[in-house]
């Protein structure tokens, strides 16, 4: 079992920049591809950016130039850094652990909020 702690959220002006960490532990970290998701009131949960255990990465077109993703494998863990934010970006973000093999693995963190406001 993988368990997942956010932390790094909180309230910023338009422009700012947030540093999220989710700190993994109860298992190898590197097995795992990590990804941070979002949820905005009303809405659905979506992928913002993801990190195979390789280190390549992909984003969501809306944050593309403006988050980045990246993981210390031997900390057990990732980080979304978020730059220029905007308040469309104001949501829970939600790290997410993901082993695939014969069979899928998933863990989800309990989330950190993220809101941007003037």
């Amino acid at each position: 079992q993988v368990q997942l702690v956010e932390s790094g959220g909180g309230l910023v002006q338009p422009g700012g920049s947030l540093r999220l960490s989710c700190a993994a532990s109860g298992s190898i970290f590197s097995l795992y591809v990590m990804g941070w998701y979002r949820q905005a009131p009303g809405k659905q949960r979506e992928l913002v950016a993801t990190i195979t255990n390789g280190g390549s990465t992909v984003s969501v077109h809306s944050v593309k130039g403006r988050f980045t993703i990246s993981r210390d494998n031997a900390k057990n863990t990732v980080y979304l850094q978020m730059n220029s934010l905007k308040p469309e970006d104001t949501a829970i973000y939600y790290c997410n652990a993901h082993y695939s093999g014969l069979k899928d693995y998933i863990y989800w963190g309990q989330g950190t909020q993220v809101t941007v406001s003037s």
